[in-house]
This record gives structure tokens, sequence and C-alpha cells, in this order.
């Protein structure tokens, strides 16, 4: 049976630096590893509960994921160029409407999407 003091020890003498860099490898995370120690001293500094800062990291972890996928299906669609909504010739189609356009660009791009 441990005493309070040799639990505490336990925890300390592991290589939880090291355990991390593991987990994330076998997980394939890498934004939460390149995170976590970062979100763990802003979780010190401002106090956050280990739910708030569980959620900072797999935010992290998904918007990276997210980002990735896209650039991965765009890469995959073989485009000869990049274009965004604001390299489009709206001269050139004039049935497109540039307000809904807009609209809509700022909608697919908007967090609340995600929700």
């Amino acid at each position: 049976m441990s005493t309070k003091n040799g639990t505490n020890q336990a925890r300390t003498s592991r290589d939880v630096g090291s355990e991390l860099i593991y987990l994330t490898k076998a997980l394939k995370t890498p934004a939460l590893r390149d995170a976590a120690a970062r979100l763990a001293e802003r979780a010190r500094d401002e106090g956050w509960s280990h739910k708030e800062y569980l959620a900072a990291c797999l935010q992290r972890e998904v918007a990276a994921r997210d980002s990735h996928g896209a650039e991965g299906r765009i890469r995959a669609a073989r485009f000869p160029s990049r274009k965004s909504l604001e390299d489009f010739d709206f001269d050139h189609q004039r049935s497109v409407k540039r307000e809904v356009i807009a609209h809509l660009g700022r909608w697919t791009s908007s967090p609340e999407r995600r929700t």
C-alpha cells in the first residue's frame, strides 16, 4: 500500500513528457502533441479545469485535422490551379450573383457551422 508521499513520488518520477510523445504518436495526434505543453501552461495561468484543458487540446487536434483534410481533398482532386472566391471573375460569369456567393463563403468559413 502506498502512502500519500509515495504516490506523489511515483507520479513525479514518471517521465510524463516522453509518455505524451509516445501516446500522441500512437493516437496519430501531432497537433495535440505540439499544443499540449503550451495549453497546459495557459491552463495553469488561467485556472482552467481539467475538462477545459482537455477540450482545448482536442479542439486544436480537430482544427488541424479539418485543415489537413481539406488540403488532402484539394490535392486528390488534382485541380490545375488553386483559386479562392476572391479570384472568381464575376464579369465573365454574369449569371452568378456576387452577393449570394459572398454570403455562402462567409457561412462555410464560420465557426458556428462546426457546432
